[in-house]
């Protein structure tokens, strides 16, 4: 520290850093964290991300790492965490699903009340029907 001014400090992951050496830093890196497809990413015991075997992702890690969810398989709350889908939505969805033993087809998934060819291609952007 100078007489009178403090030195300018970066904090990056909790360690301060001083500005010289922060501005070396390339962060954030265009490398991915992970390197696997999402769908393979899965949270260890201790709660880290890793590729491999572990815990599956829930919908809205899923959805944040661009992973599609499963139409057939997603609960009534993951798919209310879809944009312009809420619980009563979510839960028509799922009930109609239940119904027809699961969907084969976004023709099905039109005829429910509620959905419409706008939020058929919205649900196409996240979901798959598998």
């Amino acid at each position: 520290m100078t007489e009178g001014r403090p030195r300018a400090v970066a904090v990056v992951a909790g360690v301060a850093l001083a500005a010289g050496v922060a501005s070396a830093l390339l962060w954030p890196s265009s490398r991915p964290a992970l390197d696997c497809p999402p769908d393979q990413v899965h949270l260890g015991s201790d709660g880290v991300a890793r590729c491999g075997p572990g815990t599956p992702l829930g919908a809205g890690a899923r959805l944040t790492l661009g992973a599609p969810l499963d139409l057939n398989q997603a609960s009534a709350d993951d798919l209310a965490q879809l944009p312009g889908v809420g619980p009563q939505l979510a839960k028509a969805i799922v009930d109609e699903r239940a119904r027809r033993g699961g969907f084969k087809t976004w023709d099905e998934v039109d005829r429910i009340p509620g959905v419409g060819p706008a939020r058929i291609e919205t649900l196409k952007a996240a979901v798959e029907i598998r």
